[in-house]
């Protein structure tokens, strides 16, 4: 698939995707290629900025693991897994609970959820001791 900036005789940008270049070509010559917002079938490929991908990028993506560190992530996996064991899930509320037990407002215990990246700031401006959990490709499942 291609992602096409489009714009119309009268000047209206919109996008298209296509499966190649010569599949909107065919169904420009078709008329089925039209303006969603005037219905012009007078259409044109617009100047579009490329997609530029970096090898650097491409390093941050990706980890081949030699067998040392499969066995560190297995071991990172487990801990994991017996910290979550270990503690109580609250969800969107983390943020909220950490404060309480932070403050003294509930007993303390053990607890993981999920906080946004403004939240996660502000607890660390209020010093209350917290890490992210890893994530990992099981966990997507």
């Amino acid at each position: 698939m291609i992602h096409l900036a489009l714009r119309c005789e009268h000047d209206h940008a919109f996008d298209g995707w296509f499966r190649n270049s010569g599949d909107f070509e065919k169904q420009k010559k078709r008329g089925f290629v039209s303006c969603p917002s005037c219905g012009s079938s007078s259409v044109e490929k617009a100047l579009m900025a490329p997609s530029v991908s970096t090898g650097r990028k491409k390093e941050k993506m990706a980890l081949v693991m030699n067998a040392a560190q499969k066995k560190a992530m297995a071991e990172l996996k487990a801990l994991t897994e017996k910290m979550r064991e270990n503690a109580d899930y609250v969800g969107d509320k983390f943020a909220e609970e950490a404060r309480k037990i932070h403050f003294g407002e509930t007993d303390p215990r053990g607890i993981y959820g999920e906080a946004t990246a403004e939240e996660a700031k502000s607890l660390a401006e209020d010093g209350v001791e917290f890490m992210p959990l890893p994530l990992f490709p099981d966990d997507q499942n």
